[in-house]
């Protein structure tokens, strides 16, 4: 990093008052930092790694104090480094302000294949971090599972299920996949029923697989009971937040069935349930739905197929959520391998689910052309409506539609009615930044403050408002 980055970079840390996803602030004027590697491991564990900053104080508001010992500093923190595994790199960086040195140390990030990184002291799963935040947080015991899973090519979509038993799947619906893969696969014309079962992945060792139950069980429920889709129509702007005769949800429906009559109830759940805006044109009236069903399946199919079905998971259903101002529809399973959100829909990825993915080709529900996040854009897009929003968040995947029927009136003055009464119990500044949806520091400035201004929050320690165990009451 150059003199005048690290210089800049400093000048906004003092500015924001917060460290971020990407900066660790440490004073280390009175000597090195003991314990750097919870971040020095979340660092490493996330795209882009993320930088450590010696010699600001952020207790006194990020005060340049300067280093005690530039040599002995860099030494110091070098050794906590290759306690590391695999040891960790940093770069370092050295600039005088105010006539006190400031160091930054660069952590860079990782291959994927070669994480977690951890610190060996403590061992992988204790040892292992990811960064929340300005936070460095354990990882679960999922999220080293989930890196280990994609290592090792741990295809979960054809583990046995060992609640299932072969009499439970449809015998019209697996006559119906053998013909079809008799007639579109040459190499396979010649196989009988039960060899291409076994070849196909839908049966493993005299067992049914979870892909063969997920696909062709009369209830695939019996043996997975949540694996399946849980729908319910929001009446506001978060999750909640209650009508006005108090009700939580509008409609509340748990949709079960395959994987193709999980999507078919789905879409026909969302039918009904949201909005029609009536326009005119050329003196006809048109109705126009609130979201394009074409976009709705593919975003519930892509939740279905591409989801994680691991054990660590297998305890909880898709989720999808109608507020007054968007669809949210929730997946377990992040983004997989090297996937990222600017690359979606525009490389052919790795599938977490090949087998599965491959039984949905040939029963006609999926593509599997890696058009489906294409086809939610182009839709959105033919209907004049907001991009769609795809992000991944420790786990899991949420792809959020954006309608344009009700514009909320002013976007600081609802979730401030809102955030009142959240706060009815103590809330920390992270429970309010999550509730709201915002950065700490955006949620600060543009939230709590002005209520504390009006008295409508108050803090638990007013005396320190700076204090790392404040809280917020209305």
């Amino acid at each position: 990093m150059q003199a005048e980055e690290l210089i800049r970079l400093i000048e906004r840390i003092q500015t924001q008052q917060c460290e971020t996803q990407t900066i660790e602030v440490k004073a280390a004027n009175k000597g090195c930092p003991t314990k750097l590697f919870d971040t020095l491991s979340s660092f490493s564990n996330q795209d882009g790694g993320g930088i450590i900053v010696f010699g600001l104080d952020k207790k006194s508001d990020f005060k340049i104090v300067g280093v005690y010992d530039l040599q002995d500093l860099q030494h110091r923190v070098a050794e906590q480094c290759k306690q590391m595994d695999p040891v960790v790199r940093p770069l370092f960086s050295i600039v005088m302000i105010e006539d006190e040195p400031v160091i930054s140390a660069e952590i860079p990030g990782v291959d994927i294949a070669e994480r977690p990184v951890y610190y060996k002291g403590v061992g992988r799963i204790k040892g292992s971090f990811v960064r929340v935040g300005e936070a460095d947080e354990p990882m679960t015991e999922y999220e080293i599972y989930s890196y280990d899973a994609y290592r090792r090519r741990v295809h979960d979509d054809i583990r046995i299920a060992e609640l299932a038993d072969l009499a439970q799947l449809s015998p019209t619906a697996i006559e119906q996949y053998i013909a079809a893969v008799k007639n579109e696969k040459e190499h396979a014309a010649k196989l009988s029923g039960e060899q291409i079962l076994n070849l196909m992945g839908i049966i493993k060792d005299g067992k049914p697989t979870l892909a063969g139950v997920l696909c062709f069980s009369e209830y695939p429920q019996a043996a997975f009971p949540q694996l399946c889709i849980t729908a319910v129509v929001i009446p506001g702007y978060r999750v909640g937040v209650k009508g006005i005769d108090g009700e939580r949800f509008l409609a509340n429906k748990r949709i079960e069935g395959t994987i193709k009559e999980m999507v078919d109830g789905a879409v026909n759940f969302v039918e009904r349930n949201m909005r029609e805006k009536t326009i005119i044109m050329d003196g006809q009236r048109r109705d126009k739905p609130e979201y394009p069903i074409d976009a709705v399946r593919e975003t519930v199919l892509n939740a279905l197929m591409h989801r994680d079905y691991s054990i660590h998971t297998e305890g909880t259903p898709v989720r999808i959520l109608l507020f007054n101002d968007r669809l949210e529809v929730i997946n377990e399973g992040g983004l997989f391998g090297r996937l990222t959100i600017d690359s979606l829909g525009k490389v052919h990825a790795n599938t977490r689910n090949q087998v599965l993915a491959n039984i949905l080709e040939m029963q006609k529900v999926a593509e599997n052309r890696y058009s489906g996040i294409p086809t939610i854009r182009e839709e959105m897009a033919a209907h004049n409506l907001p991009e769609p929003v795809f992000a991944s968040h420790r786990g899991s995947f949420v792809v959020t539609l954006k309608n344009n029927l009700q514009l909320r009136p002013d976007e600081n003055k609802m979730p401030q009615n809102d955030l009142v009464s959240f706060c009815q119990t103590p809330r920390t500044r992270e429970e309010i930044s999550k509730f709201l949806g915002k950065t700490q520091y955006y949620a600060l400035k543009s939230f709590v403050d002005p209520l504390l201004a009006e008295g409508k929050l108050k803090m638990t320690i007013p005396d320190k408002p700076k204090s790392r165990n404040q809280k917020y009451y209305s």
